[in-house]
């Protein structure tokens, strides 16, 4: 019979523990002079066996399928094979065993897959693919874990950004170190910054002349600039973009928070500067995209000589898959209308009763932000004490002929101490950052709830315009209509009120808000 020898290894470790590729082949070879086997081909490479794409494994497929005699194919294990059960090639080579097409002879395992397979020997072979996936996945979570720690810890996987070094201790254990070639430089571009007299070009510019290049040794580019301005990690908090966590590194800080936020503050102010005032009496513009692709709805005004004139939108299709559709701004605003007319009909009475409502829907969730707040406060207020006392401990100690504190155990003192401080400081932005500050009373909310119309009415286009975004949210436009969201606490307004109709959904559990408004009302899908 002639036979078919497959050697693979999937790590460097396995290269150099017996496991090698020659060592395979030998072994094999020598099964097969034993067996009296005429060996035909011989494939040998390096391939994760837990992966779907298997290009290599693939390829001793088709010389199967090309040859019409039986062949024995000779692994060297049963994990040589596979480690995924759930593998396709694996289903696939077994039954054409089974089958009497072909041979699988695993010959460390003293394993032969073949028609004459037994009911033990069957149950053998897969408890032998069971072990090999199990190990796998064994170390797969035991990566994960370890992952997850470092993450934890703040420790950086990979590159360091542009400013650091990834290198080695005297212990032999991987670090990052400040570079000192380009640590200054980058210090260099948050001060520049921070002064609000440079712009990215020319900070780019400058630093390119005192030296600062990539590590491929290219100018920085504006954009480049941009990200070093937003990396956390200079002051000491390491993010991971792919789990969205943040987390104090244990590293050297290049700047402290107080210069990357005063970046920040600059930032905004030019971006709060650039925006402009509508040119055109554009109610929506800027306001809405496209339900169907995403892109962005652009106004434009149409006249004719008789003097008439009237805005329309349409999807501007920059994905080339939207059929463009023209709507009058009037059928966009009558849901808006509509809307602002139903807040209108709460009566004195209703909204007394509301009042009390909207107290007890948030009463709680209010004591819990203020709770967890003054928690993070007061928890920061004591680290910072500590600091503080650790400082005038540190130095009535140095003075002394045997101090009980030494310089390295400040150190590392301290660095915990703003560890936990900066940690703080990242749950409380979390916190601020949800949607738990009602900063208006009830009372107000409604007052401006009844007065929405006349507000609305009496206002300038911008005025309109910061209206419109205050009261709703994800304004799109679907089939030559407005859909959107309302806004809390609106929709507990209208909700607690009981306006329910057929052309509106009052539940605070539905995701969706006056679908279906415009010159055909229809019931919210």
């Amino acid at each position: 019979m002639k036979a078919v020898i497959l050697a693979r290894v999937s790590t460097e470790e396995q290269k150099d523990a017996g496991n090698s590729l020659p060592a395979q082949i030998k072994r094999i070879e020598d099964y097969c002079e034993r067996k009296q086997f005429e060996v035909a081909e011989t494939f040998s490479f390096d391939e994760s066996a837990y992966k779907t794409k298997r290009d290599e494994f693939d390829k001793i497929l088709d010389y199967l399928k090309q040859t019409d005699e039986k062949i024995a194919v000779c692994f060297d294990k049963v994990d040589r094979f596979s480690r995924n059960i759930f593998d396709r090639r694996v289903a696939e080579l077994y039954e054409q065993a089974k089958a009497g097409k072909i041979e699988l002879h695993f010959v460390s395992d003293g394993q032969v897959i073949n028609s004459d397979l037994s009911a033990g020997q069957k149950t053998h072979f897969e408890m032998n693919l069971v072990m090999a996936g199990y190990y796998s996945n064994v170390i797969s979570d035991n990566v994960k874990r370890a992952f997850e720690t470092k993450r934890r810890k703040g420790e950086t996987m990979g590159y360091c950004p542009i400013g650091y070094l990834n290198t080695e201790d005297l212990s032999g254990n991987k670090t990052i170190i400040p570079d000192p070639k380009r640590a200054h430089l980058i210090i260099k571009i948050f001060e520049m910054y921070a002064t609000g007299l440079h712009s990215l070009k020319s900070i780019a510019a400058e630093v390119e002349n005192l030296g600062l290049r990539s590590r491929k040794g290219n100018p920085l580019s504006p954009s480049t600039i941009h990200r070093i301005l937003n990396e956390s990690y200079y002051y000491g908090i390491f993010y991971s973009k792919k789990y969205d966590s943040r987390h104090p590194h244990p590293y050297s800080r290049l700047i402290d928070r107080k210069l990357f936020d005063k970046c920040k503050d600059v930032s905004n102010k030019r971006r709060k500067t650039r925006s402009k005032q509508p040119t055109k009496d554009f109610i929506f513009a800027g306001l809405l995209t496209c339900a169907d692709c995403g892109c962005a709805i652009s106004p434009e005004e149409k006249r004719k000589k008789n003097g008439w004139k009237r805005n329309y939108y349409s999807c501007t299709n920059s994905k080339g898959n939207c059929k463009r559709q023209y709507v009058n701004e009037e059928v966009l605003l009558q849901p808006i209308n509509e809307l602002l007319d139903r807040f209108g009909t709460i009566t004195e009475k209703t909204q007394q009763k509301l009042v009390e409502e909207l107290r007890k829907t948030s009463e709680a969730e209010v004591r819990f932000h203020k709770a967890q707040v003054a928690r993070i406060q007061k928890d920061h207020n004591m680290l910072t004490q500590r600091k503080d006392a650790l400082l005038d401990f540190y130095l009535d100690e140095i003075t002394k002929p045997e101090p009980s504190i030494t310089k390295q155990d400040y150190d590392k003192k301290l660095q915990q101490l703003n560890d936990r401080i900066q940690q703080l400081g990242i749950e409380l932005e979390e916190h601020s950052k949800a949607d738990y500050d009602y900063k208006t009373t009830v009372g107000t909310v409604l007052s401006v709830a009844r007065r929405a119309k006349e507000i609305f009415d009496g206002s300038e286009l911008h005025e309109k315009q910061q209206f419109i975004n205050f009261l709703v949210q994800n304004p799109k436009m679907k089939d030559r209509e407005l859909v959107f969201e309302l806004r809390k606490p609106f929709n507990y307004v209208l909700d607690l009120a009981s306006l329910k109709s057929k052309t509106i959904s009052t539940s605070t559990d539905r995701s969706t808000w006056l679908r279906g408004w415009g010159s055909n009302p229809r019931p919210a899908d």
